[in-house]
C-alpha cells in the first residue's frame, strides 16, 4: 500500500495537508476574494470621490465577479490540487471540487473538499483504460460528496469557533486582543497560512483588528529588525511580502522572533481597547502584504484622515520602533548576533 500511495505520489502527512495545501489555499484565496475585495473597495472608492464612469463601474464588476462563491471556491480547488502535484485531469477536475465545497460549507468546505477529491483522483488516474472520463469523474464525485456530507458539519464548527473568539475579543479586548495578535502573528510567519486561518474562522470586528495588528507586527517588525543583514531588499521582501523568509532563521535561533512578537502583542490592546479598530476575514490574516490588511481596514472602519493615521501608526509605525528597540536590547544583550536573521534566497 504504501508503495502504491508512493507511485501515486500521495503522501498521508500533516506537512503535505496542514501546510502544503493551507498554504496553497492562501494563494488561491488572494487570486480570487482577496484581490476581487480590493479591485470592488477601490471602484466604490473612486466613484464617490470621482462619481459613476464606465471605468469605476467595470471595477466593481471585476471585482464581484472574482468573489462569486464559485470562482473563489474553484480557485481554491485548483491551488490545493496543484499544491499536491496532481496531473491534469485532477488538477482540472478539482476546480468543481473546490467551487462545490465554497458554494455549500465556505472556506473549509473548499478546503476538504478540493484535499479529499485531489488525493482520491491521484489514486485512480492511470489506472484504467477509462482514464479520461474515470479520472475526472471520480475527483467531482468525491467533491461533491464531502462537501455535501463533511463539509458543512466541519464549517459549523469552524465559524462558531471563530464566532467564540470575535466574542470573546469583544468582550476582553485587552487580554483578547494580545492573544489574538500573537497567535495569528505566529501563523502567519510560520509555514502555514494566516489568511486560510482568518478566513475559516470568519474572525471579524476588534478581532480581525487584533489579528491584522499581529500578523503587520510580524511583517515590519522583521523587516526593521533584519535591515543590517538584508538591506532596502529584505526590508520590502519581508515587509510587503511575508516574513515567512524568516522561518529557516527562527528554527536556527528562536530567539529573533521575540522582538516582532513584544510588538504584537504591545500595539494590540491600542488597537482593541482604545481605538476600536477593525478589521475583516480577508484582511486579519495579511498583515502588511501588499497592504491588504491596511486597505480592508479602511473598507470596515471608512476612509478618513483619522483611519490612516491610526492604521500608520498601530499597523506600521509602532511595531517598527518597539521591534527595533527589543531587537537592539538583545543584540546588546549578546542574544541576537549579526547575521541571525540574514535571509538567504538561494
Amino acid at each position: 500500500m504504501k508503495s502504491f500511495f508512493a507511485r501515486k505520489n500521495v503522501h498521508l502527512s500533516t506537512h503535505a495537508y496542514l501546510i502544503t495545501a493551507l498554504s496553497y489555499m492562501a494563494l488561491g484565496l488572494f487570486s480570487s476574494l482577496i484581490i476581487g475585495l480590493i479591485i470592488n473597495t477601490l471602484g466604490e472608492q473612486f466613484a464617490t470621490m470621482l462619481g459613476d464612469s464606465s471605468f469605476t463601474d467595470a471595477m466593481q464588476e471585476i471585482g464581484s465577479f472574482a468573489m462569486d462563491n464559485k470562482i473563489v471556491g474553484g480557485a481554491i480547488g485548483v491551488a490545493i490540487a496543484f499544491g499536491l502535484k496532481a496531473p491534469p485531469l485532477v488538477l482540472f477536475s478539482a476546480l468543481f471540487a473546490g467551487a462545490f465545497g465554497y458554494e455549500l460549507a465556505g472556506p473549509v468546505g473548499a478546503y476538504i473538499s478540493a484535499l479529499f477529491a485531489t488525493e482520491c483522483g491521484k489514486l485512480i488516474y492511470k489506472e484504467t483504460k477509462l482514464d479520461i472520463i474515470l479520472t475526472p469523474f471520480l475527483t467531482i464525485l468525491v467533491g461533491y460528496l464531502v462537501a455535501t456530507f463533511i463539509g458543512p458539519p466541519v464549517h459549523s464548527f469552524m465559524t462558531g469557533l471563530g464566532s467564540v473568539i470575535n466574542w470573546s475579543t469583544a468582550q476582553q479586548p485587552f487580554v483578547m486582543g494580545i492573544i489574538v495578535a500573537v497567535l495569528m502573528g505566529w501563523a502567519l510567519t510560520a509555514p502555514i497560512s494566516s489568511v486560510a486561518i482568518a478566513l475559516m474562522l470568519s474572525l471579524d470586528g476588534v478581532a480581525a483588528g487584533a489579528a491584522v495588528v499581529g500578523c503587520s507586527a510580524q511583517m515590519v517588525g522583521f523587516a526593521v529588525s533584519s535591515y543590517r543583514e538584508n538591506g532596502l531588499g529584505g526590508l520590502l521582501a519581508q515587509g510587503i511580502g511575508t516574513s515567512m523568509l524568516q522561518i529557516a532563521n527562527i528554527i536556527k535561533k528562536p530567539l529573533i522572533v521575540v522582538p516582532p512578537t513584544i510588538a504584537g502583542a504591545m500595539m494590540a490592546p491600542f488597537a482593541t481597547v482604545w481605538l476600536d479598530m477593525t478589521n475583516n476575514a480577508s484582511g486579519a490574516g495579511m498583515g502588511t502584504s501588499g497592504f491588504v490588511g491596511q486597505i480592508m481596514a479602511f473598507q470596515t472602519m471608512g476612509f478618513s484622515l483619522d483611519v490612516f493615521w491610526m492604521i500608520l501608526l498601530i499597523h506600521i509605525v509602532g511595531p517598527a520602533l518597539i521591534s527595533l528597540a527589543v531587537a537592539e536590547w538583545m543584540r546588546h544583550k549578546g542574544w541576537i548576533s549579526f547575521g541571525d536573521m540574514k535571509i538567504h534566497y538561494e
